[in-house]
């Protein structure tokens, strides 16, 4: 029997797919309401730290360098309060096989879809992970497709999306552009029924459960250099991958007090679903347009019920603008001899304000950085925004930035800033999210503890807002 493949009809098989293609029924975890087992879902995984360290070393991922940014560092302080500046050290992810942090994620799900007997494995991304799940399909001989919203309905695409489909291509991914829309997710779920490939979910528990080693890596490389934990880990922040990992790696080395803070490029005004507005953007992750909706709706991806969830692990998310990522990627360049992609360094333009509120003997450590080259470059984004009709100039980015119009840089390092998100208003938006599962029914005493540890707050707080829209 031919099953019908128009849009309504793919999307409605979607549980069926998406559980045949990950060879994990997500219903075990459920309650039949809001609450899941999180926990249940993170260890079935079925790895522990160890073994995963040991996988990722099969294949030369892990153990990546941790520098310390010294001449950085002194030029935060020369902006710092006297006794101020922290030290600055960044874990260079760029050393990873293809490039970025996303080998991580990418090495459990495709070793999983090895053991597991499938013939490829398939991902919907159009960012470095692309990448990591070709590079790590390669290497364990199995066949790849990466599904990318890559252009606009003119046929324009943004040189960095252009470079990661090239750098897929040449690991022997195949890759399928699309315009931006909403054909994304059912060219993915359709592409998935047809070929029975594993879904290489960013989102799943094997691919968070790879995470975990990085912040384990970055505890014991802070305590080896400077014998004592980190103060601050900054995560580049989108879709929470990074944040959920970390803290959880950090918390297994022991690491109790070290605070993960989530950092993004504001692009608030930009929405990512926009034909007309999809490239007037210069950075295609680690923005809001992704970080603020997985904030408040983690489930809204390629699997039932995503492994990363951010407002758990978080314990403060700061934004910031386009032109001081910019200036960062130079600055790293020209200053330690270090050039890296502006995704990854959207951490390192929040650590170097950050850093200026920490004691001198603090650490702060910046959990990435990422490969550069081609479209990824500063230069071609900086001509795309200028084709595109954005204004491009030094002043004060705190004050003049606004997405989709301009890039502010800075006209000199004392105009660095970092803003700060309010988590009680996303806490709040996804616990009223959450409630709409329940249509007319009441939320069970597992919801509420559900929702309370998916906003780190407790059982009361979630009673107010539940209040506020006439469930309790």
């Amino acid at each position: 029997m031919t099953l019908a493949k128009d849009y309504n009809s793919v999307m409605g098989r979607s549980e069926q797919i998406m559980k045949q293609a990950l060879g994990l029924d997500y219903s075990q975890f459920e309650s039949g309401s809001i609450a899941f087992d999180y926990e249940g879902l993170m260890k079935a995984a079925a790895y522990s730290l160890e073994e995963i360290i040991k996988m990722q070393k099969e294949v030369g991922i892990g153990n990546t360098p941790m520098l310390e940014l010294r001449n950085i560092t002194k030029l935060a302080r020369k902006y710092a309060k006297p006794g101020y500046g922290a030290r600055i050290l960044m874990k260079d992810e760029a050393a990873n096989p293809s490039g970025s942090f996303k080998d991580r994620r990418a090495s459990i799900a495709v070793a999983h879809a090895k053991k597991l007997g499938y013939e490829g494995v398939i991902a919907a991304t159009s960012g470095n992970y692309g990448a990591a799940v070709a590079s790590q399909a390669a290497m364990r001989g199995l066949k790849s497709i990466i599904v990318q919203e890559c252009y606009d309905s003119r046929g324009v695409g943004q040189p960095e999306i252009i470079e990661k489909a090239r750098k897929c291509e040449a690991m022997g991914a195949e890759v399928i552009q699309l315009t931006v829309g909403p054909e994304l997710f059912y060219e993915h779920l359709s592409v998935m029924e047809d070929t029975g490939y594993f879904n290489a979910s960013l989102y799943s528990p094997f691919g968070m459960a790879g995470v975990e080693t990085l912040g384990y890596e970055i505890a014991n490389d802070v305590r080896e250099i400077c014998g004592k934990d980190p103060a601050v880990v900054v995560c580049t922040y989108a879709g929470g991958g990074m944040v959920t990992g970390v803290f959880r790696g950090l918390e297994k080395a022991g690491c109790r007090d070290t605070k993960v803070i989530g950092a993004s490029i504001d692009l608030t005004g930009l929405h990512m679903a926009s034909d007309t507005q999809f490239n007037m953007k210069s950075c295609t992750t680690g923005h809001t347009g992704f970080g603020i909706p997985h904030t408040m709706n983690p489930d809204s991806g390629d699997i039932p019920r995503s492994a990363g969830r951010p407002l758990r692990y978080m314990d403060r998310y700061v934004t910031t603008t386009q032109g001081d990522v910019m200036y960062v990627t130079e600055m790293l360049a020209i200053l330690e001899g270090i050039e890296r992609g502006p995704a990854g360094n959207t951490a390192l333009a929040c650590a170097f304000s950050l850093a200026q509120e920490l004691p001198e003997d603090e650490v702060i450590v910046v959990s990435e950085t990422e490969y550069t080259g081609a479209g990824k470059h500063i230069q071609p984004q900086l001509s795309f925004a200028r084709e595109n009709g954005i204004e491009i100039r030094f002043g004060d980015p705190a004050i003049e930035d606004v997405p989709g119009k301009n890039i502010i840089l800075p006209e000199n390092p004392g105009k660095f800033s970092c803003k700060d998100v309010d988590l009680d208003h996303l806490r709040r938006g996804l616990i009223k999210r959450q409630a709409a599962r329940l249509q007319e029914d009441s939320p069970t005493q597992e919801d509420l503890e559900f929702l309370a540890a998916d906003t780190r707050t407790d059982v009361e707080y979630v009673k107010r807002v539940l209040e506020e829209v006439g469930l309790m």
